[in-house]
């Protein structure tokens, strides 16, 4: 065998290792780019307690319920609806017994800071609003907040209008960040992105009724190590409860 293949045989083994998921230490959490501000605070105050290490990984849900499907080694997974994390049950990917409903949210359209608030209705005149800019919104397909979005959108009879002015985005703080950093000068995000991010204002409320009902469901995975019971346990406490309020989620009924 010449240097030069041992050489590739090494490279290609090496790249293997690097392909193998690796479990972080400690608990291993998925969540739904939206929770990232409330999620971090807690997640340090939990470390701190417990001494128990927590990684959190955000991205859209369905870009993590994608990963989980591939095999990454996640304990515990937050998706920002339901619909993903019924795919993931019905192919016995989660602990069914742990899967609890832990939030709920509420959208909001969000300009520049300052800019003139508006009651969000059938009528609202959207188009006048954007001119020849963009709305932000995530994904309308395929990530939680641009489905509820555009359901929205829909809902009020604005969808026709502005569907050709849409600027979509990966996951939610992305849109987020094109209002925040002006390149887009209007977004519909959750109510906690809004909160979470001084550089934008809310313009006005979108009714919940129009849209289907925003449900973060979190779930142990069914490969979870022991100790993300007891992480899961604390996300249902008084003190990350207060955290997720204060940062504009809501909390489930009863």
């Amino acid at each position: 065998m010449t240097g030069a293949c041992r050489c590739l045989i090494a490279a290609l083994a090496f790249c293997a290792i690097l392909a193998v998921p690796v479990r972080a230490e400690g608990v291993l959490v998925f969540a739904a780019a939206s929770l990232k501000t409330a999620l971090d605070v807690i997640a340090r105050s939990y470390e701190a307690e417990t001494g128990q290490e927590v990684t959190v990984s955000y991205a859209a849900s369905s870009v993590l319920a994608r990963q989980i499907q591939a095999g990454a080694p996640a304990d515990l997974f937050i998706s920002a609806n339901e619909d993903w994390m019924d795919v993931l049950q019905d192919q016995g990917l989660i602990d069914t017994a742990s899967r609890i409903e832990l939030l709920g949210n509420g959208l909001v359209l969000i300009g520049a800071p300052g800019a003139d608030t508006a009651e969000i209705e059938a009528g609202f005149d959207l188009s006048t609003r954007l001119g020849s800019g963009y709305l932000a919104m995530a994904l309308v397909d395929a990530v939680p907040a641009g489905i509820y979005g555009k359901a929205a959108l829909q809902g009020l009879g604005l969808w026709g209008d502005v569907q050709d002015q849409i600027a979509q985005t990966d996951n939610v703080r992305a849109a987020l960040a094109l209002v925040a950093t002006g390149a887009a000068p209007l977004g519909i995000v959750y109510r906690s992105d809004a909160v979470a991010d001084e550089r934008v204002g809310v313009i006005g409320v979108i009714p919940a009724d129009i849209h289907p009902k925003i449900v973060y469901p979190a779930a142990l995975t069914s490969t979870a190590e022991p100790t993300a019971h007891a992480l899961l346990t604390y996300l249902q406490g008084n003190s990350a409860r207060a955290e997720f309020v204060r940062q504009g989620f809501s909390l489930p009924e009863g």
